[in-house]
């Protein structure tokens, strides 16, 4: 070495550190450091090497001599000030950088360093003056105004971080970088079709940025892409399997997809990586909720909430859970946690308000004022988004008739709404539909074909929706959600339509003073129900459902009974509904009967034991049953003699499936609508004599009925018959009695009368 001479040595460890032969520039610097242990430069540049090669506490102490041996260099405090922002020692990072700039004021990069050192260190504010300080003296430097935008975006100003980023990129276009944190920034924005474009840029300057993928599968999944995004998060977990964030994005889209146990493993992997992601165990309960696996799922919501007491979604999560298993009072408990912590969060009120129905102990008044605190809290703030209407008010003329659902798709709903959309008049009646769904299936493609305004606004806000419906010149829009998941009745809170409609999810009350009417009948509403309801009821002659048959062509079989194996009983209702008096009902009925057994619909988990503690009978004469398709649904009736009805909220389309594969139910009439639902689909079948009005009197009529064999065969070879003569199967029935009441309101609306 000492045959080169020193600065030759210097210039030769450079050359191999620009050509990034960092070892051979680390050799060199070292036999010069051995020779000159003083040298500044050597030890300022073999700092830099020590940094380069992840050796960070060995860089800032090299780095720390050169300062000692020559104080006077900027650039020598600059490097250190870089290495503690590596190390996450910010303010030891801000004080060298300080020090580099009280020896150079105009020097670019120690501002633009101590602008990240500030930034990182939680003073946003600050570091945006070393910023622009940077910009000021290096004007064409795309990476000083990617760093301003980071602050500003910290600060949350997206739109002047946004006009940042797009400032950077004129300046360099292909910083991938760059391109990436606009695509957050407008992601943040929720402009997902401009973050879309970002992150493909990003892309296309680097295709190998796992966070780039990562952010483009949330824009595109925002979009409703489902399939793009599951390819975006594929490559983004492929790119890099260890994070958590990364393999439970994932593992949303999957489930999305319907992909269930997919998503479950993402969700088990990301807790794995992450034991204290509180969003990935509640993201966890709710896909092993919808699994069917309950006490697991309770088990990973309450880990949620330990982890975070205050959060929200997994106190919600859990008493959806805790409804779903007929822990009422438990569940009612949680949602009010929910509120508590946040009350303008709109889903965890929406849910406690469908929950309610469920629940013996809250009559029709309780629940209505459940719903109108709703109101006040929720909806009529909105009210400066309600304009005047300028619909032609012509009584007689054809009318727009829209409806807003997540349903139009195989569901309850979409298959009860089918037959009413194909028998719409259309001379007098155009449809628009407004679908929030995330995913498609064929019966959308059906809604699709029978409607002749299609709208997908999924992903658009309630605001902007609203203003599609007015575009479109709405007369009367439809709710056929209340509030059940998927609603958006914040979009009915700001009127877009002149007259607005609940109907379809269930018969109940929005508590929405701009929803005008309900649909309801006279079985469901009888006269003085109406103080029950925000809405003004409006009643069908006949009846509130239009069952299609032709849904299904599974026959119907013999009477299970007749095989000798004694009644069988059954309830394939939402477990939901079962509660400590259905089931002292169902118990007393069993006990009258010793051979007679039960099969219940229900998930595993311990609600299973504890329901056959309350039934009080044998083990072996409780049946429970998963979820299932819907031909295999429907063939569960083939064993089933007797349906037992739940009370107060009654089976609704599962009462009809079973009165179609000829099994009779046995209701009790309730004092809310929902408890009603019984009474109206059989007394359209002239089988209102099973609606009972006491307990006393159900567990009369279905141990009678249990004992008389010959009219269950009858039944079993005549219900399918009965139901295809009677309204409940009379779509066209249907849809003139429904368009009676359109041309009754609208009517009203021309006449500018109050409702």
């Amino acid at each position: 070495m000492t045959t080169v001479p020193l600065p030759q040595a210097l210039k030769l460890a450079l050359q191999c550190q620009r050509a990034g032969r960092l070892a051979e520039a680390e050799s060199i610097c070292g036999l010069v450091l051995k020779e000159h242990p003083r040298n500044f430069e050597a030890l300022h540049l073999a700092g830099l090497l020590a940094h380069q090669l992840g050796r960070a506490d060995e860089a800032a102490s090299l780095i720390e001599r050169a300062i000692a041996a020559n104080p006077a260099v900027p650039e020598f405090h600059n490097s250190l000030g870089v290495v503690r922002l590596g190390q996450g020692r910010f303010d030891d990072a801000t004080h060298a950088l300080r020090a580099a700039l009280r020896i150079r004021a105009e020097y670019p990069e120690a501002h633009n360093n101590l602008g990240n050192a500030l930034r990182l260190g939680g003073h946003a504010e600050e570091s945006i003056a070393s910023f622009r300080h940077a910009i000021r003296l290096k004007a064409d430097c795309a990476q000083f105004l990617n760093n301003l935008g980071l602050a500003l975006r910290a600060l949350g100003q997206s739109d002047e971080a946004i006009a940042t980023y797009r400032d950077a990129i004129a300046r360099d276009p292909n910083l991938a970088g760059v391109h990436c944190n606009l695509g957050v920034a407008l992601l943040q924005n929720a402009d997902h079709n401009g973050a879309i474009l970002a992150l493909r840029e990003a892309l296309r300057c680097d295709p190998k940025l796992g966070e780039v993928y990562n952010s483009l599968g949330l824009a595109l999944r925002a979009t409703g892409k489902l399939d793009e995004a599951l390819g975006a998060a594929q490559s983004a977990v492929r790119l890099d399997p260890n994070r958590a964030q990364w393999r439970y994005n994932l593992g949303k889209v999957l489930m999305e997809l319907g992909h269930v146990d997919a998503g479950i493993a993402e969700y088990r992997a990301a807790v794995a990586l992450q034991p204290d992601f509180a969003d990935a165990h509640n993201d966890l309960g709710c896909a092993l909720r919808d699994r069917g696996r309950m006490d697991d799922a309770v088990d990973e919501l309450r880990e949620a909430i330990r982890l975070r007491p205050d959060y929200a979604p997994a106190h919600s999560n859990l008493a959806n859970l805790l409804k779903d298993r007929g822990d009422l009072d438990d569940a009612v408990a949680e949602y009010r946690q929910a509120i508590r912590i946040d009350p303008k969060w709109i889903t965890a009120h929406q849910n406690l308000l469908y929950a309610l129905n469920f629940h013996p102990k809250f009559d029709a008044r309780a629940i209505l004022r459940e719903h109108q605190a709703f109101n006040r809290t929720h909806c009529q703030p909105l009210a400066k988004s309600i304009h005047p209407h300028d619909n032609e008010r012509s009584p007689d003329r054809p009318l727009r008739v829209g409806f807003i659902s997540p349903d139009f798709r195989d569901h309850v709903v979409g298959r009860n709404m089918l037959p009413l959309l194909a028998a719409h008049d259309r001379r007098q009646f155009q449809i628009a539909c407004y679908g929030l769904l995330r995913r498609h299936d064929a019966m959308t493609t059906r809604f699709q074909a029978l409607a002749d305004i299609w709208r997908d606004v999924a992903a658009d806000g309630d605001e902007r929706i609203a203003q599609i419906i007015r575009d479109d010149r709405i007369d009367i829009l439809i709710d056929l959600t209340l509030h059940m998941e998927g609603n958006r009745l914040l979009v009915l809170a700001r009127k877009p339509a002149p007259v607005q409609v609940t109907f379809g999810g269930y018969p109940g009350t929005t508590g929405l003073e701009t929803i005008d009417y309900r649909l309801t009948d006279p079985h469901l509403d009888p006269p003085g129900a109406d103080e029950s309801y925000s809405e003004k009821s409006i009643r069908l002659p006949d009846c509130f459902w239009c069952y299609d048959p032709r849904q299904s062509d599974v026959a119907v079989n013999e009477l299970p009974a007749l095989s000798g194996g004694g009644i069988t009983f059954g309830c394939l209702n939402n477990f939901c509904k079962v509660n400590e008096s259905v089931l002292a009902a169902w118990s007393a009925i069993l006990r009258d009967r010793p051979d007679s057994r039960m099969i219940i619909l229900a998930g595993a988990g311990k609600h299973r034991d504890r329901t056959v503690a309350a039934l009080g009978v044998e083990p072996d004469r409780v049946e429970f049953v998963e979820h299932c398709p819907r031909e295999q649904y429907l063939k569960l009736h083939h064993r089933i003699d007797i349906v037992l009805d739940t009370f107060p909220y009654n089976g609704h389309t599962t009462s009809c499936d079973a009165l179609w594969m000829g099994v009779p139910v046995v209701s009790l009439i309730g004092q809310t609508a929902v408890g009603r639902g019984g009474l109206s689909i059989l007394s359209n079948i002239n089988l209102a004599g099973l609606a009972a009005t006491t307990p006393q009197h159900y567990i009369r009529i279905a141990t009678e009925l249990g004992t008389d064999l010959s009219r269950l065969s009858a039944l079993r070879g005549g219900l399918r018959g009965g139901m295809l003569a009677s309204p409940l199967t009379d779509a066209k029935r249907f849809a003139a009695n429904i368009e009676s009441a359109y041309r009754q309101m609208w009517r009203r609306w021309c006449q500018g009368k109050e409702i």
